[in-house]
This record gives structure tokens, sequence and C-alpha cells, in this order.
């Protein structure tokens, strides 16, 4: 039972320190902007100053979760992202809300990512990486939504029976009053940490700088380190791959704004599902088996969406090849921190190993957008759609690629570290 609720609290966890930087926008965008007076075009350019902030933060992150216990790391950096939404509630516009994301950047990746990471690893043992790491991003998936609906009821009760007729003022204090409930949320999960965590393994770097940086050069020198960070590039792409599928619903499929976003949100359904179900193939077949695989599907999948069109014949097979990538992609993200043990990883190297992999695993969020974009802009309509997902299957084999390479290399240190014992 005790397990049980570590696992429970990492997960809540896990979600809520995202909940104030991403669920407030995510979930309540047309009010977000309203209340705050942003245009689309500022709210984008502050989480490209979070952007910048978390990816400074990631490696740095890894070496601090190495030497210092994930209880006391994790409350740590939940209050003080709760603190950040207090401030949030005041409703401060311009540069004091772009410095406020930078904060977030901070408190969400420095002083949480690696650890929350470190102790879900550590939770596993060594024979259920993959259920463990499945469990953790499933249960995220599941935590999100919940908390979201909660929110937007809320939200709603707040609000004048006919939603429409609300005034500014109104708006603005439901708003207020979501975004304090987000605040105390994450707050009372933070205190949660504090009690039902388990202090996670430190090594002789607690004690000495030199003995973190020396870890983190080890971690560098590690081929496999770099391998994994190139799966989960190629795997993020996936992820970010997904952000257009409402867009394709709209401009291919032929649906209205609410059909498409109704679409996408039901395929996101498929997260927990496809997390936990990667995770128990993980620890049956090995992780670089199971992301081996996916990739391989997701290749397929892509590539049968860069060549169909919406005739008659091709309607049924466009829907399935969309939900089996979805499926793809979120089995990829409930498995790919597996590898760390499969990989032999040191346990002591795990937070440092986690902050390099995700400072270059992450480089998508800087990329991918971008490219995406002129891709669709070249070719507007079904056209540029196809060129789009020809463009992810592309990524999708070079993950394979890496895969293979990954498998390569696991099994030439093997080899040598067993000539080394004999």
């Amino acid at each position: 039972m005790k397990r049980i609720i570590q696992i429970v609290v990492l997960i809540v966890a896990g979600e809520m320190i995202f909940s104030l930087p991403f669920h407030t926008s995510r979930y309540f965008r047309p009010t977000f902007l309203d209340v705050f007076g942003f245009s689309n075009t500022e709210l984008g350019d502050m989480f490209a100053v979070y952007g910048i902030t978390a990816m400074l933060a990631y490696f740095p992150g890894g070496v601090i979760a190495d030497r210092y216990s994930a209880r006391k790391l994790l409350t740590l950096s939940m209050v003080l992202t709760a603190v950040g939404g207090f401030y949030m509630a005041t409703i401060p516009t311009g540069m004091s809300m772009a410095l406020l994301y930078g904060y977030w950047g901070v408190t969400t990746i420095l002083l949480f990512w690696a650890a929350v990471l470190k102790a879900t690893r550590e939770w596993g043992g060594d024979l259920s990486q993959g259920r463990a790491f499945g469990v953790f991003e499933g249960g995220r998936g599941l935590v999100a939504a919940a908390f979201a609906v909660f929110a937007v009821a809320v939200f709603a009760s707040l609000l004048p029976a006919d939603v429409e007729s609300a005034t500014g003022e109104e708006q603005r204090a439901a708003f207020r009053n979501v975004i304090l409930l987000y605040s105390f949320g994450t707050a009372a999960v933070g205190l949660m940490t504090w009690f039902l965590v388990p202090d996670t393994e430190t090594g002789p770097s607690s004690t000495s700088l030199a003995g973190s940086m020396n870890g983190a050069f080890e971690a560098l020198r590690r081929p496999i380190v770099w391998a994994m960070a190139g799966i989960i590039i190629c795997a993020y792409c996936g992820y970010k791959g997904l952000d257009n599928l409402s867009l394709y619903a709209v401009q291919v499929l032929g649906m209205n704004e609410v059909e498409g976003a109704r679409f996408f949100a039901y395929a996101s359904y498929l997260r927990p599902v496809a997390a936990v179900v990667a995770g128990i193939l993980a620890d049956r077949f090995v992780a670089s088996k199971t992301i081996g695989v996916t990739f391989v599907v997701l290749t397929v999948s892509f590539g049968m969406l860069s060549i169909a069109a919406p005739t008659l014949g091709w309607v049924t097979i466009i829907y399935f090849n969309i939900l089996v990538s979805v499926f793809a992609v979120f089995a990829l993200r409930g498995v790919y921190f597996a590898l760390l043990q499969e990989t032999r990883t040191p346990p002591l190297l795990t937070g440092t190993t986690v902050g390099i992999m995700s400072f270059v695993g992450y480089t998508p969020e800087i990329f991918f957008a971008p490219i995406a974009g002129r891709i669709l802009d070249a070719a507007p309509g079904i056209a540029g759609h196809q060129n789009y997902f020809l463009f992810l299957a592309a990524i999708s084999s070079i993950g394979l690629a890496v895969v293979f390479y990954l498998v390569h290399t696991i099994k030439r240190s093997t080899l040598v570290a067993d000539i080394a014992q004999t």
C-alpha cells in the first residue's frame, strides 16, 4: 500500500507542477487572453521565455538531483511554483508575466524534472522500469484531464448561467479563482511529497561539487547517453507532430473547428492506455525492442497518411492510422526513460543522465514548430499535410536507426564488461 501511495503522489506531482504555466492557458485559452489582454503572439513569446530558462535548467537540474534527495527537491519546487501562481492571481501584465514564465522554467525543471524521474526509477526497482515510467506517464494524463474537468466546473459555477452575458469583471474574478485553485492544489501536492515520498539515494557527490561535475563528464562520455537523447528527440518530434491533428481534421477531413478539437481531445484519452501497455511490454521484452517496434509503427502510419486522400476508400484508413499514430506516440513517451535500466546507468548518475537526455531530447521545442509551419504553408491544403506526415515518417525512421545503434552499443558494452570480468 505504501508503494502505491508513493507512485500516486509522484504522478500527481508530475502533472500538477506544470498546471499553472500550461493548464491555465491550454484549457482556458480564450479567457486567459481576454483577462490578461494578450495576443496569441504575446502568449507565444512568454512560452519562449519559459522554454529558454527550462532548457538551461535541464542539465544543472540533473546534477542537483544526484546531490540532494528528491523528497526535498519536489517539495521545494512545488511550493515555489505555487508562489508564482499566487502572484499570477494578481493579474500582472506585459514584462511581469514574461518574467513569471521564466521563473516557472526554473522551478518546474531545475528543481523538479530530474528529481521526479529519479524517484520514479527508484520506485520501479530493477525489474519494473517499464511499468514504473508507463504508469507515471499514463497517470499524468488522467490527472491532467480530471483536474481540468474540476477546474472548468468551478469556473462555470462562478459565472452567470448565460456565460456570454458575463461582464469583464465577472470573467476576471472567476478566472482569478481558477488560478488560485491551481495554486493551492500545487502547494498541497508539494506538502504531500514531503510526507509521503521517501528520500532518494545520494552518493559522494552530495558533498562535493567536484564529484558532481566528474559525474556529469562521465555521463557525457557515454555514447549510450547520446543515443538515448537521440531517441527522445525523434519521439518528441512525433509528440509535437500531434499538435496539427485538429488542423488536419478541419482542412482535410472537413470537420468544423469544434469537431476537430473534440476529435483530438477524445484521441488524447489513449495516453494512459498506451503508456501503461508500453510499460508492460518494455518490462517483458526490454525497452529498446518496444521502442524500436513503436518507431516502425509510426513510420508506417505516418507514411500512410502522407499518401492518403479523403476519398471514399481512404477515409477509414485515415482515421485508423491517426489513432494508431496517437497511440504509438503516447507509448513512446511512456517508456523512453526506462532505457536507463537497460543501459545500466548507475543509480547515482540517474539525475545527471536525465538532465543531459532532456536538454538534448527536448530541443524540438525550439526547432519543430518553425519547420512544421513552413512545410504546411509551402503547399496549403492536403498537399502540405501530406508533406508534413512524410516529414514525421522520416523522423520516425531516423528514430528506428538510433534504436539499432543503441542496441549495438549496449551489446558491445556488455561484451567488454564480460571480458573485463574474466
